[in-house]
Formats: C-alpha cells, structure tokens, sequence
C-alpha cells in the first residue's frame, strides 16, 4: 500500500510583526534622526557663538589697553607741564558690608536692604550716582567701598560671581548661563558682563 500522506516541503518559517511595532520603529529613527541634526545644528552655533566671544575679548583688551595709554599719556603731560593730574570722578562702586545686624538704626537697615547687603561679606557693585553718593554717607559705618580696577571686578565675577535665575540663585561658571539670562541684551559671555559692569 503506498503512503497517502505526501511529505510537502517546510513553507519557509515567516513572523508577521505588528504593525504599531513597526510604526514605532520608524517614529524613534525619525527622531534620533532629528536628534542627530539637532545636536549638528547646536555645535555648528557654540563654535559661530565661541569666536564671536573671542573677538570680543580680544576687542576688549585693545580698549582697556588704550585707556591705560591714555591715562598715563595724560599724567606725564600734566608732570611736563608742572600740574597734577587728576583722575575723573568714580564711576562704579564695589560695596561690601562689614558689620552685623545689632544696633542699627532703621533708615541704614532699609538702605542696606535695598542695596542687598543682608549680611557680613555681602558685596554688590554698585553705579555711583548723586541718590547712591548720599545714600553711601547714611551706611558708611556698617560698609567698605572703593572704586575697582578691571582685574578686582574679573576675579570677583569669576570666583564669586551669581546671577539670580528663574528666582534662584545660580554661580556664574560658564557662557551658556549668562547667555540665556542676557542674551537678549547682546551679553553673550561673562567678559561680556564684565565689559559692561566695568564700564
């Protein structure tokens, strides 16, 4: 008797895969795509971003380099000349508080409170104005101030500098912090800041 039962060769082995599977597949490509271009387009502007910075520090220093010129220039004219050279009115403060909370008067305690001098050590630069001038006579025991020089203001701003953020109070350690608070203001990096705090 032969064999009624015929051996068909194995249809080849074959898995339908669901097609939200296969949608998902496609959406995360997509989007690591787009991440990929994303994060091109973002490093393409930090490097634009980064030699705008450098020509403006560069910039900078030419400036602050004539301003010494032109100071020294004018005080060996005035020593040729047998005058004194006098050096133009302050134009910035830096203030810092050097004494407690304990006997003081309420006027100097709100004129310290608006100068955010809260505590001892606290420091502000502040613009030196004839409202600041008057206010400065009230609290100058409770204070120290003086008018800085460049390399005072870079070192306070690079070791001490923050900047108050979405309500918080966040240090000042790179570009990208002082850029998306100021950027809008054409301060891009924290020489920028200084520039302007400086000047």
């Amino acid at each position: 008797m032969a064999d009624k039962t015929k051996t068909q060769p194995a249809a080849p082995f074959t898995i339908e895969v669901p097609e939200t599977l296969l949608k998902k597949r496609k959406l995360s490509e997509a989007s690591k795509e787009a991440q990929v271009k994303r994060r091109e387009e973002r490093e393409k502007k930090r490097q634009s971003g980064k030699e705008v910075v450098f020509k403006r520090a560069e910039k900078y220093v030419q400036e602050y380099g004539q301003k010494e010129k032109a100071i020294v220039e004018a005080r060996r004219a005035a020593r040729r000349a047998g005058d004194l050279y006098v050096p133009g009115q302050a134009r910035l403060y830096f203030i810092i508080r050097i004494k407690g909370v304990n006997h003081i008067p309420p006027k100097p305690r709100k004129i310290l409170q608006l100068f955010r001098l809260l505590q001892i050590n606290n420091g502000v630069f502040m613009r030196v104005t004839k409202a600041t001038a008057m206010m400065l006579k009230y609290i100058e025991p409770y204070i120290a101030y003086g008018e800085p020089n460049l390399k005072t203001v870079r070192e306070l701003i690079y070791k001490r500098g923050f900047g108050k953020i979405d309500k918080q109070r966040i240090p000042l350690s790179d570009n990208h912090v002082v850029e998306s608070k100021l950027g809008k203001l054409d301060i891009l990096s924290i020489e920028d800041l200084i520039h302007e705090i400086y000047t």
